[in-house]
């Protein structure tokens, strides 16, 4: 068996709404059916007891090595401890190779998964060894590594459950919620809008304290002391009892508290003046170690924090007994886990001295002993919720304390006896103000309830009803594609909205081109969608993006499907039928979000289909009021668009808006059948959006298809007297809609130029010219600059064959560049005469028109 074409598919798509790895698989014969090879099944199980069925009821005697391989890569995450539950095999068209799809939720971990279970389907085959304990393991250690933390990851949970959608945008823990002018972004616990000031008072201990003073906030006396010495003098100065910390840190790192005399002091200081050359000494507040969190203007979570200890037994020693307190599954390194290991490092070994203990001391029954004097959770500490007793005093000093640093998000520790009472009457204290402070200890407390910290923080982002979505618009379909985009964009900057827009030709914000291009894939939707400038975003949806990397987003407020017709690119990428590329193209239609519209042509059974799929509501478009569809739909109390003489027609029951054809000059007064069809899935749009009807009149009547508007789109040019007409038409629906439209211009002789793309089908090429060659007198038939993969001459061959019985095309000459092919034309053409151009590279093309037409 071998695998390739590995792809992740981080959005909808054609398999599933979850994120998929998507592999091809190619078979031996004997591998096509496991039962073909002795005993493989058996080994298999043997290697991976928990792998379960292989394939659906109904289909056990179709199950391959590639169904068990797609398997084994799901059972393999979902015993690594990953939620995943989805995965499909399916074979394609080419005998012996297979599509596996496998759900994963991190890319990485997925891809491991595929590779492991590679591994584990060969030793099966070969009756090889296979260590499942170390590949389980693998998998535990890299989606640890790669997912977020506890602090962003409840931020996300809670942002998804409210139905904001987000964006992971580093491996660490930045991520973007919503899309656009209405995006947010967070760093663990901090916001975009937290303060970097604030954060560097926060960091500075000294200036907090300071500040906190200054605001009537009780804290304890200190001074910053710069060697040991001075620090000891400043300890006897205080008042025994101290604390030691650095001046900048976080974590608990450096810090000691409880400092009772001078081989203490002196044991210690070097650990904070690691992290500081400025060191920190202030009074002891004797009490408890309190965590509270603020969250804007209120106070959301507290937890009391137990220093590292172990209890003795009489028996083991305090190693012995930190070690048992570290088998603990709920402890771990860093912040993966609720707890984190107890270190015996030098803090710890200080502190054991103090009590007169080492690592070897056996303590009595029942005796405490401590191992560090802070209780941050980071060096092995407990915590227990509190939230629920916190008084209102207490309450009210820590928020005040967050607002005096300036920080939006804030964890303020304090020291006391009880936070039953208020600071001042029990001698307690305000000790430190953090900045990106840990959310582990809120969330999973080592006793009492979890709080939602993470909705609090989601909330004080997102104001209730806020989703922090903009509108977007998808279209796909096989034509009419790129000029409905730019005319439903049209629309919306007509009514006030800051456009982001991707399309074939680039990626533009606000109507200036950003990146240039073939845009409409999920990429440069999603630059887009990061842009802080765009209140609404207009998306052409190719199937190749489609493919690759599924949507860009999660659900669209209008999703377009022009047609589908003959289709276009049939044979790539196993779309082998007009079917198939149906199917796909559904795909944004089935992510509709559930208060959306999705806009589709009645007259295209493939798109009436898809009605079915989508959450939202429908509005269908046609070329005709009687269409039965069209009827139908309306009868029952929908909105559809329609043709209806000289007008389009927007009608919901009995309520109708009329739009002239004279004034919408995208259709040549109606003359451009294409464009009547692009109008009307574009009005649809921007009604589905709301958008007032004057705004919808206005941009009908304002836009038309210049090479400005929409290079490429049947560009109408004037060339010494004769027609010149430059589009890109490349497949044969859309030749078929160029005839018509030229059918209806009027002209003495008739000239096409055209190529064919080397990756359509040979039947299609053929078929572009068939179509011309009973609409035009002469043809000039030109190689493109990309061939494709198709040799030297072989396109040129398949467009001559098309013209072979052409009832009106006499004239045909081939030629080898775009460029020398549009000369001859033009030098053929005279007054009256008409010429249509099927041009390649669309800007170069365009640029070469418009200087010969300059130089006429």
């Amino acid at each position: 068996m071998e695998i390739s074409r590995i792809r992740a598919l981080r959005g909808p798509n054609l398999w599933s709404r979850h994120t998929v790895i998507e592999a091809l698989a190619q078979c031996a014969p004997e591998e096509r059916l496991i039962d073909s090879i002795s005993g493989f099944e058996a080994r298999l199980r043997a290697r991976f007891p928990e792998i379960g069925p292989m394939c659906p009821i109904g289909q056990e005697d179709d199950i391959s090595v590639a169904h068990a391989l797609a398997f084994a890569a799901l059972g393999l995450q979902a015993q690594a401890g990953c939620p995943v539950s989805f995965c499909v095999t399916s074979p394609t068209v080419e005998t012996g190779t297979y599509q596996l799809v496998f759900e994963y939720t991190e890319e990485a971990v997925g891809r491991l998964a595929l590779e492991l279970a590679e591994s584990l389907c060969r030793a099966a085959r070969d009756d090889a060894p296979f260590d499942l304990e170390g590949a389980l393991a693998r998998l535990r250690e890299l989606d640890e590594d790669v997912r977020l933390g506890p602090s962003t990851g409840a931020i996300v949970q809670a942002a998804v459950a409210r139905g904001i959608p987000y964006r992971r945008l580093t491996a660490s823990s930045l991520v973007q919620f919503g899309w656009g002018s209405r995006q947010r972004r967070i760093q663990a616990a901090e916001t975009d809008t937290t303060c970097a000031i604030s954060e560097a008072i926060a960091q500075d201990k000294d200036l907090t304290k300071t500040l906190l003073e200054a605001a009537g906030v009780p804290v304890p006396l200190g001074r910053i002391v710069t060697d040991a010495e001075a620090g000891w003098a400043a300890a006897c100065e205080i008042g025994l009892p101290v604390v030691v910390k650095p001046r900048d840190g976080n974590q608990g790192k450096g810090v000691t508290v409880n400092i009772l005399t001078r081989e203490h002091f002196m044991a210690v200081y070097g650990a904070a003046a690691a992290i500081s050359e400025e060191v920190l000494v202030e009074r002891f507040i004797p009490g408890h170690d309190y965590r509270l969190l603020v969250v804007g203007n209120r106070l959301v979570a507290a937890a009391r924090r137990e220093p590292p200890h172990v209890v003795g037994d009489g028996v083991h020693t305090v190693g012995e007994l930190v070690a048992q307190v570290n088998s603990d599954p709920r402890r771990g390194e860093g912040h993966a886990t609720s707890l984190t290991r107890i270190r015996l490092d030098d803090i710890a070994l200080a502190r054991l001295a103090v009590q007169d203990y080492s690592a070897d001391s056996i303590p009595a029954i029942g005796e405490r002993v401590v191992l560090r004097n802070n209780a941050n959770l980071s060096t092995g500490g407990t915590a227990t919720d509190v939230t629920d007793d916190v008084h209102p005093d207490v309450a009210a000093r820590a928020v005040e304390a967050a607002q005096m640093i300036g920080l939006d998000i804030c964890g303020v520790d304090a020291v006391c006896q009880t936070v039953h009472k208020p600071l001042e009457e029990q001698g307690g204290g305000i000790v430190e103000v953090n900045a990106a402070p840990g959310l582990r200890m809120h969330l999973m407390p080592s006793y009492g309830k979890g709080q939602p910290v993470g909705e609090a923080i989601v909330s004080a982002l997102f104001p209730p009803g806020e989703d922090g979505r903009i509108p977007i618009v998808a279209v796909t379909g096989t034509n009419g594609k790129t000029t409905t985009v730019r005319l439903i964009a049209h629309f919306l900057a007509l009514a006030g909205k800051r456009v982001g827009m991707t399309a074939t030709d680039g990626v533009y914000v606000q109507g200036r081109r950003i990146d240039t291009g073939d845009c409409s894939g999920p990429k440069s939707a999603r630059n887009i969608l990061l842009h802080p400038d765009v209140d609404a975003a207009v998306l052409e949806t190719a199937r190749g993006g489609l493919l690759r990397e599924g949507l860009a987003f999660d659900r669209c407020k209008v999703a377009v499907v022009t047609n589908i017709g003959m289709g276009d690119h049939l044979g790539l990428n196993f779309i082998t039928t007009v079917e198939d590329l149906a199917v796909l193209k559904q795909v944004v239609v089935q992510n509709v979000a559930p208060d959306g519209v999705a806009v589709l042509n009645a007259c295209d059974p493939k798109c009436v289909e898809m009605s079915i799929h989508c959450p939202g509501s429908v509005i269908f478009f046609a070329g005709e009021s009687h269409h039965p569809i069209i009827a139908a739909h309306r009868a029952q109390g929908n909105r559809v668009v329609y043709l209806d003489g000289d007008c389009l027609v927007a009608a919901l029951g009995d309520s109708e808006q009329r739009l002239p054809l004279a004034e919408i000059p995208l259709t040549r007064g109606g003359t451009i059948r294409f464009q009547i069809e692009n109008a009307m899935a574009a009005t649809a749009t921007a009604w589905a959006l709301e958008l007032d009807w004057n705004v919808i009149r206005r941009g009908l009547h304002s836009f038309d298809s210049t090479a400005q508007n929409v290079p490429g789109r049947f560009n109408l040019f004037d060339y010494r007297g004769a027609t010149l007409i430059a589009d890109y038409g490349h497949n044969p629906d859309a030749i078929l809609a160029l005839v018509r439209a030229v059918d209806a211009l009027p002209a003495q002789r008739r000239i096409v130029v055209i190529s064919g793309a080397g990756d359509r089908r040979d039947e299609d090429i053929r078929e572009q010219t068939r179509t011309l060659g009973a609409a035009f007198d002469e043809a000039i038939l030109y190689q493109d600059q990309c061939q494709r993969g198709r040799a030297e001459g072989e396109v040129l061959a398949l467009l001559r064959e098309g013209l072979r019985d052409a009832p009106r095309t006499r004239d045909i000459t081939e030629i080898t560049g775009e460029f020398l092919a549009i000369d001859i034309a033009l030098s053929h053409l005279k007054p009256g005469d008409l010429c249509l151009i099927l041009i390649d590279q669309v800007e170069e093309a365009l640029a070469h028109i418009a200087r010969r037409i300059a130089e006429s």
